[in-house]
């Protein structure tokens, strides 16, 4: 039996952190993120013997490097998982039990983290996620014309600034505030849930430019829950494409990894990764996935 399964990363707009339980919990969360075209993709292979045993082997890949800000790790998981199960996807509620176990493994295994990144790679496209205080997860499917698609596709520049991060690290610091109440925490999450709706209308309504800043107010939000959400890397790579983008931030739980740029034109685009490269950071071209997880399985 063969199972090959491909998963994609996705980049987030604007909501991440609200995705957590502690919070989501308290006061019900949102994301806007979307899958992109960088995948994490397995194969497991079983063979009988005569003798009845059977051999198992397991292989992964991936375009991008952990500690990326991508949702790689949960990529990953959501591959693994629909390999162990070893059956094509029929429906979206397939896609959102899967990413829904996903996301459970890794709460079983300590790990802290959100849901937002499971569902993206699992589901695909570009997506308003919910999540609500029942533990539910409601997946509001954003369906842009093809022409808005691709002017987003040559107008967002994600750069990888080569430092990885351990995101759960990040969030011991972030829930920690949050636990003991601080205001300043609290408010900045309520912030970045509400901003995911006007993210969500930005988009549908073709508004760039105020998309661009919602980006931005992701990251100003982020740097008042810790100060670990940036570093001098990326304070660096703001300062030299400030003047050619319409707004960005630092992707997941920022920190380190990608930074994603809303830039005002093509040629400024072209501009920020010649920029960015003589910086010594790398740029990752994407178009975006509107297919999610896909299995294939031969017996």
């Amino acid at each position: 039996m063969l199972v090959e399964s491909k998963a994609p990363v996705r980049v987030d707009f604007a909501g991440a952190w609200t995705d957590v339980q502690p919070f989501f919990s308290a006061f019900g969360g949102a994301t806007l993120n979307a899958a992109i075209a960088l995948y994490v993709r397995g194969r497991l292979a079983t063979e009988s013997h005569a003798e009845g045993e059977a051999q198992l082997q397991v292989q992964y890949e991936t375009d991008v490097p952990a500690g990326s800000g991508l949702g790689t790790s949960a990529a990953m998981n959501v591959v693994w998982l629909s390999l162990a199960r070893g059956t094509p996807l029929r429906n979206l509620k397939d896609r959102e039990e899967l990413a829904e176990s996903a996301y459970r493994i890794e709460r079983v295994l300590g790990i802290i983290g959100g849901k937002q990144d499971q569902y993206a790679s699992a589901v695909g496209g570009i997506n308003l996620f919910e999540f609500h205080p029942d533990d539910t997860v409601t997946t509001n499917p954003i369906r842009l014309p093809s022409e808005a698609v691709s002017e987003l596709e040559s107008l967002f520049l994600l750069i990888y600034t080569g430092r990885s991060r351990l995101s759960s690290r990040i969030h011991e610091h972030v829930w920690g505030g949050f636990r003991e109440g601080k205001r300043e925490v609290v408010d900045a999450l309520l912030t970045m849930r509400d901003s995911a709706y006007e993210a969500r209308e930005a988009l549908l309504n073709g508004n760039w430019e105020r998309l661009g800043k919602i980006l931005t107010l992701q990251f100003e939000c982020a740097k008042r829950l810790h100060p670990t959400t940036t570093s001098p890397d990326i304070e660096r790579l703001f300062e030299a494409l400030s003047d050619l983008s319409l707004g960005g931030k630092p992707c997941g739980a920022g920190g380190g990894g990608c930074v994603l740029f809303l830039c005002k034109s093509k040629e400024a685009k072209a501009e920020g990764k010649r920029r960015a490269s003589k910086m010594g950071f790398k740029p990752y071209p994407f178009k975006f996935d509107f297919e999610g997880l896909t299995v294939r399985v031969e017996e």
